[in-house]
């Protein structure tokens, strides 16, 4: 008899993606998947058929400093996140309260997710779409800038909102805004040969590498006739208001020899980056599995999504990080030699480090190794598996009656 599976994941493609191609095979399994996120992705969410539990959470596109991401944006980051959690808090937990699921399984960044399970004595796993959190790594500690500064009256506002939060909710002060959450299971969407320090991950963590679904059959996408190189240039949907960055890229690559398909997001005026070469297609968003499948080499934000389809349709990397998070996960893939981090923003650097990533053949060897062990991971057949597992060995969660929202 199938179970009633809950998600909750904040609204962005990075993290949704990878969990829907699970949520389709617990669903051709027999088992209830409700799925708790903000509206934008309903169609996605029941696609993949499970049932939306609208939240009050619309994604939001932040600002990062050209320079890199400062101590003001990442506190920006927070309060905001805070704050747009107040709603979500609520209704999860009532929606949850009124149709008790058997699982509830909650992104590792959503921080009201470890509350809520607290709160009903819910059986409980996570899903990570980033690097996981143990006791021997931490990657919490990516996502604060180097020049951090406790002082700055921003991150000062961001500790009263925390603080307003624990106080309102009756939660405890250092679960709120903190990512990282540990389960009993602990569904990881990269391979362990990726994972930072992978080889301290113990039982309670399955690796299942990632998998794009239904999200490649949904795109006719072809790149121009002609057969020359595809270059895809994108800095996810996020952290992309960079019209300087775009600009480079179409001063860079005008006229060469590369087919450049360039997303730009919906923050940018594609007329800020004046003339748009014939040898360039640029858009809000591409279809990014499709692009992939075609592209030669990949100019990228290193957001953990676009890294793992990168490494599916094993293309090289040249990245080019906005937050401290996707530092670590340029970090990573260029100490795996699965592509190189840009040095600056010139023409000469994008054309010489795009260049090199595309012929070096030491790339194309770790991409194909690495392959390997995003094929042995196991993907959504494996993470189903784990939750069926973890359900069967489990006994049911107590129902406490007196946690209730003030």
């Amino acid at each position: 008899m199938g179970k009633h599976i809950a998600f909750l994941t904040i609204p962005a493609a990075g993290h949704i993606n990878p969990t829907l191609p699970l949520v389709t095979e617990l669903v051709r399994r027999g088992h209830r998947v409700s799925y708790a996120t903000g509206p934008t992705y309903r169609s996605a969410v029941e696609a993949a058929g499970a049932t939306l539990i609208d939240l009050e959470w619309v994604p939001k596109q932040w600002k990062v400093s050209p320079q890199g991401q400062t101590t003001a944006d990442l506190s920006a980051m927070l309060t905001g996140f805070v704050r747009a959690s107040r709603p979500v808090m609520a209704t999860v937990e009532q929606a949850l309260r009124d149709d008790r699921p058997d699982l509830f399984c909650y992104d590792m960044m959503t921080f009201v997710g470890s509350m809520v399970a607290d709160r009903l004595g819910l059986r409980e796993a996570t899903t990570v779409a980033n690097f996981a959190t143990n006791e021997h790594y931490d990657t919490r500690a990516a996502f604060v800038p180097a020049d951090f500064d406790p002082s700055h009256p921003a991150f000062r506002e961001f500790l009263a909102e925390r603080a307003a939060f624990a106080e309102d909710f009756d939660v405890p002060l250092d679960k709120v805004a903190a990512a990282g959450a540990v389960a009993p299971l602990n569904l990881v969407f990269i391979p362990r040969e990726f994972q930072i320090a992978g080889e301290t991950f113990d039982e309670r963590f399955e690796f299942v590498g990632p998998a794009i679904g239904a999200r490649a059959a949904t795109s006719d996408w072809e790149p121009p006739a002609g057969g020359a190189p595809l270059l895809f240039i994108s800095l996810g949907t996020a952290v992309n208001d960079r019209p300087d960055f775009f600009a480079a890229c179409t001063k860079a690559f005008a006229g060469t020899d590369w087919q450049v398909a360039m997303a730009i997001g919906d923050q940018v005026d594609v007329a800020s980056l004046g003339e748009i070469p014939p040898n360039f297609d640029v858009r809000p968003y591409f279809p990014q599995p499709a692009v992939l499948a075609h592209a030669t080499a990949f100019l990228t934000h290193a957001g953990m999504n676009s890294v793992m389809e990168s490494l599916l349709n094993q293309v090289p990397m040249a990245t080019y990080p906005q937050t401290a998070e996707q530092q670590a996960n340029a970090g990573r893939v260029t100490a795996l030699g699965l592509g190189r981090q840009l040095p600056e923003l010139s023409a000469e650097s994008l054309q010489s480090t795009v260049a090199d990533i595309a012929a070096d053949p030491a790339i194309r060897t770790a991409l194909a190794d690495m392959h390997v062990h995003l094929e042995a991971a196991g993907g959504p057949v494996r993470a189903a598996d784990a939750i069926e597992a973890s359900l069967s060995r489990s006994e049911p969660a107590s129902d406490p009656t007196a946690s209730t929202l003030r």
